[in-house]
């Protein structure tokens, strides 16, 4: 027992080598990489910027590798390299939103309507349409479907420029006037 003592306390006298927990850093990045990159998707918010948030931030921590002393505090050191770069990004972003007194108006198609409702106007307008002389349907398909001006319309089926407004304006009226439309719009 005594022997056991001695042996201990001249080990213990001895400066001790520093032992990494992880002799490489694709060992580290092995280990390490999930709960990593879920420190990085609580950043983002998005899985594919979390990756290349970490995959930024463990390129700075490669490069500064030989640098850094104590490998057992690897971890903050990446965190604190995601933050600051997380932090970078969001400073250097384009700003696209300005502050306004009035939120404007939403428009009621775009807002997010149930797809099976959208559907359903959309089946509606074409039954309605198809309901139409061919003529005026010609020209609202060339006008709003196909997405022509109105001399391009004219050009198309060979009429004048008038003709296509006033066949174009009596559709629309028609259309407004269509049962089957009002029921789905209300």
């Amino acid at each position: 027992m005594t022997t056991l003592v001695c042996t201990s306390a001249s080990k213990a006298a001895k400066p001790a080598a520093q032992t990494f927990p992880y002799p490489s850093f694709s060992s580290y990045v092995r280990a390490r990489q999930p709960v990593l990159l879920r420190t990085a998707r609580s950043l983002t918010g998005n899985p594919s910027d979390a990756e290349d948030l970490l995959q930024t931030a463990l390129t700075k921590t490669y490069v500064a590798w030989e640098r850094i002393e104590d490998h057992r505090a690897l971890d903050g050191y990446v965190r604190r390299a995601l933050l600051n770069t997380r932090t970078s990004q969001w400073r250097k972003r384009k700003v696209d939103e300005f502050a306004c007194d009035e939120l404007p108006e939403p428009d009621p198609v775009a807002a997010g309507d149930d797809p099976a409702e959208q559907q359903a106007l959309r089946d509606a307008m074409w039954r309605a349409i198809m309901r139409l002389p061919a003529r005026q349907r010609a020209m609202v398909v060339l006008r709003y479907y196909e997405d022509l001006s109105e001399v391009q319309t004219a050009e198309v089926l060979g009429v004048s420029v008038g003709t296509v407004k006033s066949a174009v304006s009596r559709a629309i009226g028609k259309l407004r006037e269509d049962a089957e439309l009002g029921l789905v719009r209300q």
